[in-house]
Protein backbone atom coordinates (compact mmCIF):
# COMPACT_ATOMS: atom_id res chain seq x y z
CA UNK A 1 0.00 0.00 0.00
CA UNK A 2 1.47 3.19 -1.40
CA UNK A 3 1.87 5.83 2.00
CA UNK A 4 2.41 9.53 1.76
CA UNK A 5 2.58 11.92 4.42
CA UNK A 6 0.94 15.18 4.68
CA UNK A 7 0.60 17.95 8.02
CA UNK A 8 -3.16 18.35 7.24
CA UNK A 9 -5.86 16.13 5.42
CA UNK A 10 -9.16 17.96 4.15
CA UNK A 11 -11.69 14.91 3.82
CA UNK A 12 -14.20 16.31 1.36
CA UNK A 13 -13.28 19.63 -0.65
CA UNK A 14 -17.59 21.01 -0.41
CA UNK A 15 -18.71 24.05 1.16
CA UNK A 16 -16.31 23.46 4.52
CA UNK A 17 -13.28 21.90 2.83
CA UNK A 18 -12.85 24.13 -0.09
CA UNK A 19 -12.65 27.00 2.27
CA UNK A 20 -10.49 25.47 4.71
CA UNK A 21 -8.08 24.29 2.26
CA UNK A 22 -7.29 27.76 0.59
CA UNK A 23 -7.10 29.35 4.24
CA UNK A 24 -4.64 26.14 5.92
CA UNK A 25 -2.40 26.10 2.78
CA UNK A 26 -1.71 29.71 2.90
CA UNK A 27 0.81 29.05 5.02
CA UNK A 28 3.57 27.57 2.74
CA UNK A 29 5.16 25.77 5.92
CA UNK A 30 2.09 23.72 6.43
CA UNK A 31 1.52 21.14 3.79
CA UNK A 32 -2.13 20.47 3.19
CA UNK A 33 -4.07 17.54 1.39
CA UNK A 34 -7.74 17.74 0.20
CA UNK A 35 -9.46 14.59 -1.13
CA UNK A 36 -13.00 14.68 -2.44
CA UNK A 37 -14.92 11.98 -3.51
CA UNK A 38 -16.19 13.23 -6.97
CA UNK A 39 -14.72 14.70 -9.65
CA UNK A 40 -13.80 17.80 -11.02
CA UNK A 41 -16.05 20.80 -11.67
CA UNK A 42 -15.55 20.87 -15.34
CA UNK A 43 -19.23 20.13 -15.85
CA UNK A 44 -20.82 22.77 -17.71
CA UNK A 45 -24.41 22.02 -15.89
CA UNK A 46 -22.65 23.06 -12.61
CA UNK A 47 -22.03 26.67 -13.54
CA UNK A 48 -25.11 27.68 -15.41
CA UNK A 49 -27.78 28.25 -12.36
CA UNK A 50 -30.59 26.79 -13.95
CA UNK A 51 -28.08 23.85 -14.21
CA UNK A 52 -29.14 22.42 -10.81
CA UNK A 53 -31.91 20.01 -12.45
CA UNK A 54 -29.07 18.72 -14.45
CA UNK A 55 -26.60 18.23 -11.67
CA UNK A 56 -29.49 16.51 -8.59
CA UNK A 57 -29.57 12.77 -9.71
CA UNK A 58 -27.29 12.91 -12.20
CA UNK A 59 -24.20 10.32 -10.82
CA UNK A 60 -21.70 13.41 -12.04
CA UNK A 61 -22.28 15.33 -9.33
CA UNK A 62 -24.84 13.83 -6.98
CA UNK A 63 -24.37 11.06 -4.53
CA UNK A 64 -27.69 10.08 -5.35
CA UNK A 65 -28.98 9.31 -1.98
CA UNK A 66 -32.72 8.13 -0.92
CA UNK A 67 -34.12 8.23 2.67
CA UNK A 68 -35.79 5.00 4.25
CA UNK A 69 -39.83 5.12 3.83
CA UNK A 70 -40.75 7.10 6.26
CA UNK A 71 -43.73 7.11 8.28
CA UNK A 72 -44.58 10.81 8.59
CA UNK A 73 -44.51 11.06 4.82
CA UNK A 74 -47.26 8.20 4.93
CA UNK A 75 -44.25 5.65 3.77
CA UNK A 76 -42.58 7.67 1.03
CA UNK A 77 -38.98 7.25 0.31
CA UNK A 78 -37.17 10.55 -0.66
CA UNK A 79 -34.65 11.62 -3.36
CA UNK A 80 -31.93 13.11 -1.43
CA UNK A 81 -29.09 14.93 -3.08
CA UNK A 82 -25.88 15.43 -1.68
CA UNK A 83 -23.24 17.07 -4.07
CA UNK A 84 -20.32 14.76 -5.07
CA UNK A 85 -17.69 17.02 -7.12
CA UNK A 86 -15.48 20.07 -6.12
CA UNK A 87 -17.61 22.50 -4.52
CA UNK A 88 -19.87 19.95 -3.13
CA UNK A 89 -23.53 21.18 -2.40
CA UNK A 90 -22.40 24.56 -3.37
CA UNK A 91 -22.49 23.21 -7.19
CA UNK A 92 -26.13 21.87 -6.81
CA UNK A 93 -27.55 23.86 -4.37
CA UNK A 94 -30.25 26.67 -4.70
CA UNK A 95 -27.67 29.17 -4.67
CA UNK A 96 -29.46 31.51 -1.65
CA UNK A 97 -27.01 33.51 0.84
CA UNK A 98 -28.93 32.85 3.93
CA UNK A 99 -27.47 33.52 7.27
CA UNK A 100 -30.62 32.41 9.85
CA UNK A 101 -31.80 34.13 12.61
CA UNK A 102 -29.07 35.79 15.25
CA UNK A 103 -31.44 33.73 18.28
CA UNK A 104 -29.91 30.54 16.34
CA UNK A 105 -25.84 30.97 17.05
CA UNK A 106 -27.25 32.02 20.40
CA UNK A 107 -28.68 29.17 21.03
CA UNK A 108 -25.66 27.16 19.69
CA UNK A 109 -23.54 29.20 22.43
CA UNK A 110 -25.52 28.02 25.46
CA UNK A 111 -25.42 24.55 23.76
CA UNK A 112 -21.78 24.75 23.12
CA UNK A 113 -21.32 26.54 26.75
CA UNK A 114 -19.00 28.70 24.94
CA UNK A 115 -19.54 32.49 23.70
CA UNK A 116 -18.02 32.33 20.55
CA UNK A 117 -20.69 30.71 19.03
CA UNK A 118 -22.99 33.93 19.58
CA UNK A 119 -24.30 36.12 16.92
CA UNK A 120 -22.34 39.17 17.68
CA UNK A 121 -19.22 36.78 17.36
CA UNK A 122 -20.49 34.53 14.13
CA UNK A 123 -21.19 37.80 12.11
CA UNK A 124 -18.09 38.85 11.59
CA UNK A 125 -16.66 35.56 10.64
CA UNK A 126 -19.60 35.73 7.49
CA UNK A 127 -18.32 38.84 6.83
CA UNK A 128 -14.61 38.06 6.34
CA UNK A 129 -14.77 36.21 3.01
CA UNK A 130 -18.18 38.02 1.78
CA UNK A 131 -18.36 39.76 -1.03
CA UNK A 132 -21.85 41.86 -0.98
CA UNK A 133 -23.05 43.30 -3.99
CA UNK A 134 -23.34 46.61 -2.13
CA UNK A 135 -20.41 46.86 -0.51
CA UNK A 136 -19.12 46.71 3.39
CA UNK A 137 -21.10 47.77 6.22
CA UNK A 138 -22.25 46.95 9.74
CA UNK A 139 -23.78 43.89 8.86
CA UNK A 140 -22.51 42.70 5.62
CA UNK A 141 -18.56 42.40 4.10
CA UNK A 142 -16.70 42.71 0.63
CA UNK A 143 -13.65 42.33 -0.93
CA UNK A 144 -10.68 44.48 -0.32
CA UNK A 145 -12.16 45.27 3.16
CA UNK A 146 -9.97 44.78 6.42
CA UNK A 147 -11.90 43.24 9.06
CA UNK A 148 -11.35 44.37 12.74
CA UNK A 149 -10.62 40.67 13.46
CA UNK A 150 -7.75 40.59 11.49
CA UNK A 151 -6.01 44.19 13.02
CA UNK A 152 -4.20 42.84 15.90
CA UNK A 153 -3.97 38.63 15.31
CA UNK A 154 -0.75 37.94 15.21
CA UNK A 155 -0.99 34.25 14.69
CA UNK A 156 -0.30 32.34 11.35
CA UNK A 157 -4.39 32.72 10.10
CA UNK A 158 -3.88 36.74 11.12
CA UNK A 159 -0.78 37.44 9.12
CA UNK A 160 -1.87 35.35 6.19
CA UNK A 161 -4.88 36.72 5.54
CA UNK A 162 -3.85 40.37 5.94
CA UNK A 163 0.08 39.57 3.93
CA UNK A 164 -2.25 37.82 1.12
CA UNK A 165 -4.95 40.35 0.85
CA UNK A 166 -7.40 37.22 1.86
CA UNK A 167 -11.25 37.47 2.18
CA UNK A 168 -13.95 38.70 0.02
CA UNK A 169 -14.21 35.53 -1.97
CA UNK A 170 -17.92 34.89 -1.80
CA UNK A 171 -19.69 36.65 -4.11
CA UNK A 172 -23.14 38.30 -3.05
CA UNK A 173 -25.67 39.45 -5.85
CA UNK A 174 -28.84 40.22 -6.87
CA UNK A 175 -30.78 38.16 -8.99
CA UNK A 176 -31.10 38.99 -12.70
CA UNK A 177 -35.25 38.45 -13.14
CA UNK A 178 -38.15 39.65 -11.61
CA UNK A 179 -41.82 38.28 -12.15
CA UNK A 180 -45.08 39.61 -11.99
CA UNK A 181 -46.81 36.56 -10.36
CA UNK A 182 -43.96 36.49 -7.42
CA UNK A 183 -44.21 40.13 -7.09
CA UNK A 184 -48.14 39.61 -6.68
CA UNK A 185 -47.72 37.10 -3.78
CA UNK A 186 -45.16 39.71 -2.35
CA UNK A 187 -48.28 42.09 -2.09
CA UNK A 188 -50.51 39.49 -1.05
CA UNK A 189 -47.93 38.17 1.69
CA UNK A 190 -47.84 42.15 2.94
CA UNK A 191 -51.43 41.95 3.57
CA UNK A 192 -51.62 38.99 5.43
CA UNK A 193 -49.27 41.25 7.46
CA UNK A 194 -45.92 39.66 6.70
CA UNK A 195 -43.85 42.76 6.09
CA UNK A 196 -41.30 43.59 3.05
CA UNK A 197 -37.59 43.27 3.98
CA UNK A 198 -34.40 43.84 1.18
CA UNK A 199 -32.20 42.14 3.66
CA UNK A 200 -32.16 38.68 5.10
CA UNK A 201 -29.26 39.02 6.60
CA UNK A 202 -29.37 41.00 9.26
CA UNK A 203 -30.01 38.63 12.10
CA UNK A 204 -33.50 38.89 11.99
CA UNK A 205 -34.85 37.33 8.69
CA UNK A 206 -38.74 38.03 9.42
CA UNK A 207 -40.29 39.59 5.77
CA UNK A 208 -40.98 38.99 2.37
CA UNK A 209 -38.40 39.89 -0.81
CA UNK A 210 -36.52 38.22 -3.57
CA UNK A 211 -33.30 36.58 -1.97
CA UNK A 212 -29.80 36.92 -2.72
CA UNK A 213 -27.64 34.43 -4.25
CA UNK A 214 -24.38 33.59 -4.87
CA UNK A 215 -23.73 33.92 -8.20
CA UNK A 216 -20.93 36.23 -10.43
CA UNK A 217 -22.94 37.89 -13.13
CA UNK A 218 -25.11 35.21 -14.17
CA UNK A 219 -22.76 31.98 -13.24
CA UNK A 220 -23.06 30.11 -10.29
CA UNK A 221 -20.50 30.92 -7.67
CA UNK A 222 -19.30 27.50 -5.82
CA UNK A 223 -16.51 27.80 -3.69
CA UNK A 224 -14.15 25.98 -5.45
CA UNK A 225 -13.75 28.80 -7.50
CA UNK A 226 -13.88 31.06 -4.53
CA UNK A 227 -11.56 29.46 -2.79
CA UNK A 228 -9.50 26.79 -4.66
CA UNK A 229 -8.99 28.92 -8.03
CA UNK A 230 -6.84 30.31 -8.72
CA UNK A 231 -4.75 30.54 -5.18
CA UNK A 232 -4.56 26.98 -4.06
CA UNK A 233 -4.20 25.29 -7.33
CA UNK A 234 -0.43 27.49 -7.71
CA UNK A 235 0.94 26.25 -4.14
CA UNK A 236 3.61 24.03 -3.80
CA UNK A 237 2.02 22.89 -0.68
CA UNK A 238 -1.21 22.12 -1.52
CA UNK A 239 -2.29 18.57 -3.29
CA UNK A 240 -5.82 17.57 -4.71
CA UNK A 241 -6.96 14.30 -5.47
CA UNK A 242 -10.17 13.87 -6.83
CA UNK A 243 -12.81 10.56 -7.65
CA UNK A 244 -10.79 9.62 -4.51
CA UNK A 245 -13.02 8.23 -1.98
CA UNK A 246 -11.88 7.82 1.94
CA UNK A 247 -12.91 4.38 3.26
CA UNK A 248 -11.67 4.68 6.91
CA UNK A 249 -9.85 6.99 9.33
CA UNK A 250 -6.41 5.58 10.96
CA UNK A 251 -6.70 5.55 14.20
CA UNK A 252 -3.99 5.07 17.09
CA UNK A 253 -3.95 4.49 20.64
CA UNK A 254 -0.86 6.62 22.17
CA UNK A 255 1.26 5.44 25.11
CA UNK A 256 -1.01 7.34 27.38
CA UNK A 257 -3.96 5.68 26.65
CA UNK A 258 -5.77 8.11 23.98
CA UNK A 259 -6.45 7.62 20.94
CA UNK A 260 -4.77 9.53 17.44
CA UNK A 261 -6.15 9.69 14.28
CA UNK A 262 -2.77 9.63 12.04
CA UNK A 263 -4.58 9.47 8.60
CA UNK A 264 -6.76 8.01 6.38
CA UNK A 265 -6.96 5.04 3.94
CA UNK A 266 -8.11 6.41 0.33
CA UNK A 267 -9.92 4.25 -2.59
CA UNK A 268 -8.53 5.78 -5.71
CA UNK A 269 -10.94 3.21 -7.99
CA UNK A 270 -7.51 1.46 -8.89
CA UNK A 271 -5.83 1.14 -5.47
CA UNK A 272 -5.76 1.74 -1.88
CA UNK A 273 -3.11 4.83 -0.72
CA UNK A 274 -2.61 5.46 2.61
CA UNK A 275 -2.23 9.37 3.67
CA UNK A 276 -0.33 9.95 6.65
CA UNK A 277 -1.43 13.40 8.97
CA UNK A 278 1.34 14.74 10.80
CA UNK A 279 -1.04 17.17 12.65
CA UNK A 280 -4.49 16.42 12.24
CA UNK A 281 -7.54 15.06 9.73
CA UNK A 282 -10.52 17.31 9.64
CA UNK A 283 -13.49 15.75 8.49
CA UNK A 284 -15.61 17.93 5.95
CA UNK A 285 -17.72 15.36 4.13
CA UNK A 286 -21.06 16.70 5.02
CA UNK A 287 -23.81 15.15 7.68
CA UNK A 288 -24.21 12.31 5.83
CA UNK A 289 -20.78 11.62 4.97
CA UNK A 290 -18.92 12.69 7.84
CA UNK A 291 -21.01 10.31 10.24
CA UNK A 292 -20.46 7.57 8.14
CA UNK A 293 -16.87 7.78 8.25
CA UNK A 294 -16.38 8.29 11.76
CA UNK A 295 -18.83 5.16 12.07
CA UNK A 296 -16.69 2.75 9.62
CA UNK A 297 -13.96 3.81 11.44
CA UNK A 298 -14.98 2.45 14.67
CA UNK A 299 -16.39 5.61 16.12
CA UNK A 300 -20.11 5.32 16.87
CA UNK A 301 -22.80 4.26 18.79
CA UNK A 302 -21.35 0.39 20.35
CA UNK A 303 -24.44 -1.52 19.00
CA UNK A 304 -24.45 -0.32 15.38
CA UNK A 305 -20.85 -0.92 14.50
CA UNK A 306 -20.65 -4.29 16.32
CA UNK A 307 -23.60 -5.40 14.34
CA UNK A 308 -21.24 -4.87 11.60
CA UNK A 309 -18.29 -6.22 12.85
CA UNK A 310 -16.45 -3.22 12.94
CA UNK A 311 -14.28 -2.94 16.46
CA UNK A 312 -15.53 -0.21 18.89
CA UNK A 313 -12.63 2.21 19.27
CA UNK A 314 -15.07 4.86 20.76
CA UNK A 315 -18.44 4.33 21.85
CA UNK A 316 -19.58 7.99 20.75
CA UNK A 317 -23.53 7.12 20.81
CA UNK A 318 -24.59 10.56 19.44
CA UNK A 319 -22.69 9.85 16.01
CA UNK A 320 -25.15 9.55 12.87
CA UNK A 321 -28.22 10.84 15.59
CA UNK A 322 -29.96 13.97 15.86
CA UNK A 323 -30.51 14.25 12.24
CA UNK A 324 -32.75 17.94 11.35
CA UNK A 325 -33.91 18.71 8.07
CA UNK A 326 -35.84 20.95 6.76
CA UNK A 327 -39.49 19.46 4.93
CA UNK A 328 -41.04 21.89 2.71
CA UNK A 329 -44.73 21.65 1.86
CA UNK A 330 -45.49 22.71 -1.31
CA UNK A 331 -48.67 23.98 -2.38
CA UNK A 332 -49.31 24.93 -6.26
CA UNK A 333 -52.00 27.27 -7.62
CA UNK A 334 -53.06 27.38 -11.28
CA UNK A 335 -52.90 31.27 -12.57
CA UNK A 336 -54.82 32.85 -15.18
CA UNK A 337 -53.09 35.88 -17.44
CA UNK A 338 -49.45 35.65 -15.76
CA UNK A 339 -45.86 34.79 -17.29
CA UNK A 340 -44.89 31.17 -15.80
CA UNK A 341 -42.17 28.92 -16.17
CA UNK A 342 -44.78 26.33 -17.29
CA UNK A 343 -45.75 28.22 -20.22
CA UNK A 344 -42.32 29.66 -21.10
CA UNK A 345 -40.84 25.76 -22.21
CA UNK A 346 -44.05 24.93 -23.50
CA UNK A 347 -42.69 25.65 -27.10
CA UNK A 348 -39.12 25.22 -28.81
CA UNK A 349 -39.75 28.94 -29.56
CA UNK A 350 -39.99 29.82 -25.57
CA UNK A 351 -37.06 27.88 -24.83
CA UNK A 352 -35.28 29.45 -27.31
CA UNK A 353 -36.04 33.06 -26.43
CA UNK A 354 -34.82 31.82 -22.61
CA UNK A 355 -31.36 30.40 -24.16
CA UNK A 356 -30.92 33.57 -26.23
CA UNK A 357 -31.48 36.06 -23.18
CA UNK A 358 -29.01 33.86 -20.82
CA UNK A 359 -26.07 33.55 -23.97
CA UNK A 360 -26.51 37.58 -24.68
CA UNK A 361 -27.31 38.83 -21.00
CA UNK A 362 -26.55 36.23 -18.75
CA UNK A 363 -30.03 36.82 -17.18
CA UNK A 364 -33.74 35.49 -17.63
CA UNK A 365 -35.21 31.77 -16.48
CA UNK A 366 -31.48 29.98 -16.81
CA UNK A 367 -30.21 32.71 -14.55
CA UNK A 368 -32.51 31.92 -11.59
CA UNK A 369 -32.05 30.22 -8.13
CA UNK A 370 -34.32 27.42 -7.53
CA UNK A 371 -36.71 29.94 -5.44
CA UNK A 372 -37.02 33.17 -6.37
CA UNK A 373 -38.99 35.17 -3.48
CA UNK A 374 -38.87 34.17 0.04
CA UNK A 375 -40.76 35.08 2.72
CA UNK A 376 -39.96 34.35 6.78
CA UNK A 377 -43.00 34.71 9.07
CA UNK A 378 -44.93 32.89 11.91
CA UNK A 379 -46.92 29.87 11.36
CA UNK A 380 -49.82 31.08 13.56
CA UNK A 381 -49.55 34.38 15.96
CA UNK A 382 -48.70 33.21 19.11
CA UNK A 383 -45.15 32.04 17.86
CA UNK A 384 -42.24 33.66 19.66
CA UNK A 385 -40.29 34.35 16.22
CA UNK A 386 -40.78 33.62 12.57
CA UNK A 387 -40.51 29.84 12.84
CA UNK A 388 -41.63 29.39 8.90
CA UNK A 389 -39.71 30.05 5.56
CA UNK A 390 -41.50 30.18 2.15
CA UNK A 391 -39.76 29.43 -0.85
CA UNK A 392 -42.01 30.64 -3.83
CA UNK A 393 -41.47 30.00 -7.74
CA UNK A 394 -43.08 30.84 -10.93
CA UNK A 395 -43.59 27.56 -12.21
CA UNK A 396 -45.05 23.66 -11.20
CA UNK A 397 -44.52 20.03 -11.14
CA UNK A 398 -45.49 16.88 -9.49
CA UNK A 399 -42.26 16.39 -8.08
CA UNK A 400 -38.61 17.11 -8.44
CA UNK A 401 -36.94 16.27 -11.78
CA UNK A 402 -40.48 15.73 -13.58
CA UNK A 403 -41.61 17.89 -16.27
CA UNK A 404 -43.57 21.00 -15.70
CA UNK A 405 -47.19 21.65 -15.67
CA UNK A 406 -48.39 22.19 -19.05
CA UNK A 407 -51.03 24.83 -17.19
CA UNK A 408 -49.85 28.33 -15.90
CA UNK A 409 -49.10 28.22 -11.80
CA UNK A 410 -47.21 29.15 -9.34
CA UNK A 411 -45.33 26.58 -6.11
CA UNK A 412 -45.48 28.17 -2.59
CA UNK A 413 -43.44 26.02 -0.51
CA UNK A 414 -42.90 26.29 3.37
CA UNK A 415 -41.00 24.77 5.59
CA UNK A 416 -40.86 24.28 9.65
CA UNK A 417 -37.51 26.28 10.32
CA UNK A 418 -36.89 24.61 13.65
CA UNK A 419 -38.62 21.30 13.63
CA UNK A 420 -38.81 19.13 16.71
CA UNK A 421 -38.55 15.53 14.95
CA UNK A 422 -34.98 14.10 15.04
CA UNK A 423 -33.80 11.32 12.48
CA UNK A 424 -30.53 9.40 11.99
CA UNK A 425 -27.59 8.36 9.32
CA UNK A 426 -26.28 4.47 9.85
CA UNK A 427 -24.13 2.41 8.15
CA UNK A 428 -25.56 -0.49 6.87
CA UNK A 429 -22.41 -2.39 6.28
CA UNK A 430 -19.14 -2.36 7.06
CA UNK A 431 -18.48 -1.14 3.15
CA UNK A 432 -17.48 2.32 2.46
CA UNK A 433 -19.24 2.27 -1.09
CA UNK A 434 -22.04 1.17 0.43
CA UNK A 435 -24.74 4.15 1.09
CA UNK A 436 -26.04 4.44 4.88
CA UNK A 437 -29.54 4.56 5.44
CA UNK A 438 -30.97 8.07 6.27
CA UNK A 439 -33.79 8.22 8.44
CA UNK A 440 -35.01 11.30 8.86
CA UNK A 441 -38.57 10.78 11.04
CA UNK A 442 -40.23 13.84 9.47
CA UNK A 443 -43.28 15.11 11.02
CA UNK A 444 -42.86 12.42 13.87
CA UNK A 445 -44.27 15.14 17.31
CA UNK A 446 -47.53 17.06 17.43
CA UNK A 447 -45.12 20.67 17.56
CA UNK A 448 -44.15 19.49 13.45
CA UNK A 449 -47.76 18.27 12.52
CA UNK A 450 -48.93 21.83 13.60
CA UNK A 451 -46.71 23.72 12.28
CA UNK A 452 -47.42 22.10 8.97
CA UNK A 453 -51.71 22.52 9.15
CA UNK A 454 -50.64 25.98 9.91
CA UNK A 455 -48.67 26.52 7.32
CA UNK A 456 -50.82 25.52 4.69
CA UNK A 457 -53.81 27.58 5.80
CA UNK A 458 -51.62 30.58 6.10
CA UNK A 459 -50.60 29.74 2.39
CA UNK A 460 -54.68 29.58 1.69
CA UNK A 461 -54.80 32.87 3.38
CA UNK A 462 -52.19 34.56 1.49
CA UNK A 463 -53.17 33.33 -2.03
CA UNK A 464 -57.06 34.70 -1.37
CA UNK A 465 -55.41 38.45 -0.48
CA UNK A 466 -56.68 40.80 -2.83
CA UNK A 467 -53.16 41.64 -4.87
CA UNK A 468 -53.37 38.00 -6.80
CA UNK A 469 -56.80 38.32 -7.44
CA UNK A 470 -56.07 39.62 -11.44
CA UNK A 471 -54.58 36.10 -11.42
CA UNK A 472 -57.56 34.19 -10.45
CA UNK A 473 -55.39 31.41 -8.48
CA UNK A 474 -57.02 28.09 -7.86
CA UNK A 475 -55.69 25.37 -5.57
CA UNK A 476 -54.23 23.00 -7.25
CA UNK A 477 -52.65 20.61 -4.82
CA UNK A 478 -53.19 19.80 -2.38
CA UNK A 479 -56.79 20.92 -2.80
CA UNK A 480 -59.29 22.74 -0.65
CA UNK A 481 -61.53 19.91 -0.47
CA UNK A 482 -59.00 18.95 2.84
CA UNK A 483 -59.97 21.13 5.66
CA UNK A 484 -59.65 19.05 8.95
CA UNK A 485 -56.30 18.99 10.63
CA UNK A 486 -56.71 15.38 10.26
CA UNK A 487 -56.76 15.62 6.51
CA UNK A 488 -53.80 18.46 6.75
CA UNK A 489 -51.08 16.57 8.32
CA UNK A 490 -51.87 13.49 6.10
CA UNK A 491 -51.54 15.88 3.08
CA UNK A 492 -48.63 16.99 4.28
CA UNK A 493 -47.13 13.58 4.38
CA UNK A 494 -48.22 13.27 0.77
CA UNK A 495 -46.58 16.23 -1.05
CA UNK A 496 -44.05 17.24 1.18
CA UNK A 497 -40.66 16.80 -0.07
CA UNK A 498 -36.84 17.81 1.56
CA UNK A 499 -35.53 21.41 1.25
CA UNK A 500 -32.06 19.37 1.26
CA UNK A 501 -30.47 20.86 4.62
CA UNK A 502 -29.33 17.92 6.55
CA UNK A 503 -27.65 19.13 9.81
CA UNK A 504 -26.71 18.02 13.76
CA UNK A 505 -25.11 14.56 13.09
CA UNK A 506 -21.87 14.76 14.54
CA UNK A 507 -23.42 17.72 17.12
CA UNK A 508 -21.06 20.03 19.10
CA UNK A 509 -21.97 20.64 22.71
CA UNK A 510 -21.25 21.38 26.46
CA UNK A 511 -18.68 18.85 27.65
CA UNK A 512 -21.55 18.25 30.24
CA UNK A 513 -23.69 16.79 27.34
CA UNK A 514 -23.43 13.62 26.67
CA UNK A 515 -24.96 13.24 23.51
CA UNK A 516 -22.16 15.76 21.97
CA UNK A 517 -20.07 14.21 19.58
CA UNK A 518 -17.59 17.41 18.89
CA UNK A 519 -16.22 19.61 21.50
CA UNK A 520 -17.13 23.52 20.91
CA UNK A 521 -14.07 23.74 18.56
CA UNK A 522 -15.35 20.77 16.30
CA UNK A 523 -12.88 18.28 18.38
CA UNK A 524 -14.34 14.90 18.19
CA UNK A 525 -14.96 13.23 21.78
CA UNK A 526 -13.81 9.85 22.80
CA UNK A 527 -16.64 8.62 24.59
CA UNK A 528 -14.68 8.50 27.43
CA UNK A 529 -14.33 12.37 28.73
CA UNK A 530 -11.92 13.21 26.34
CA UNK A 531 -11.25 13.89 22.68
CA UNK A 532 -9.65 11.77 20.01
CA UNK A 533 -6.40 13.95 19.07
CA UNK A 534 -5.70 15.24 15.73
CA UNK A 535 -9.31 15.08 14.36
CA UNK A 536 -12.12 17.57 14.19
CA UNK A 537 -15.35 17.52 12.09
CA UNK A 538 -16.18 20.84 10.48
CA UNK A 539 -19.62 20.34 7.98
CA UNK A 540 -23.15 20.94 8.87
CA UNK A 541 -23.46 17.68 10.90
CA UNK A 542 -21.83 19.69 13.24
CA UNK A 543 -24.81 22.08 14.07
CA UNK A 544 -26.30 21.57 16.88
CA UNK A 545 -29.49 23.20 15.85
CA UNK A 546 -30.49 24.00 12.31
CA UNK A 547 -30.38 27.53 11.69
CA UNK A 548 -33.72 29.16 10.63
CA UNK A 549 -33.09 29.00 6.83
CA UNK A 550 -30.88 27.73 4.23
CA UNK A 551 -27.73 25.79 5.85
CA UNK A 552 -24.43 26.67 3.09
CA UNK A 553 -23.27 30.15 4.04
CA UNK A 554 -23.62 29.25 8.07
CA UNK A 555 -21.41 25.85 7.03
CA UNK A 556 -18.77 28.95 5.64
CA UNK A 557 -18.95 30.62 8.72
CA UNK A 558 -18.26 27.20 11.05
CA UNK A 559 -14.92 26.51 8.28
CA UNK A 560 -13.89 30.35 9.03
CA UNK A 561 -13.99 30.22 12.76
CA UNK A 562 -12.16 26.44 12.64
CA UNK A 563 -9.62 27.92 10.15
CA UNK A 564 -8.92 30.46 12.70
CA UNK A 565 -8.96 27.92 15.90
CA UNK A 566 -6.09 25.60 13.93
CA UNK A 567 -3.62 28.03 12.91
CA UNK A 568 -3.67 30.09 16.03
CA UNK A 569 -3.74 26.58 17.91
CA UNK A 570 -6.72 26.77 19.72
Amino acid sequence: MQELTFDTIIVGAGTAGCLLANRLSADASHRVLLIEAGRKDDYHWIHIPVGYLYCIGNPRTDWRYHTEPDPGLNGRQLRYPRGKTLGGCSSINGMIYMRGQARDYDQWAKLTANEEWTWANSLPYFKLHEDYHQGASDTHGAKGTLSPLLQNDESTYGQVMRHRKAGGEWRVERQRLRWDILDAFAQAAQEAGIPATSDFNSGSNEGVGYFEVNQRDGWRWNTAKAFLRPKCYGRPNFELWTSAQVSRLILETQADGRLRCTGVEVWTGQELIRAQAKQQVILSAGAIGSPQILQLSGIGPAALLQAHGIPVLADVPGVGANLQDHLQIRSVFKVQGADTLNMMTSSWLGKAKIGLEYAWKRSGPMSMAPSQLGAFTRSDPTQAWPNIEYHVQPLSLDAFGEPLHRFPAFTASVCNLNPTSRGTVHIRSPHFADAPAIQPNYLATPEDQQVAVDSLRLTRRIAAQPALARFQPEEHKPGVQYQTDDELVRLAGDIATTIFHPVGTTAMGADTNPAAVLDAHLRVRDGRGGLIQGLRVVDAGAMPTITSGNTNSPTLMMAEKAARWIMRGD
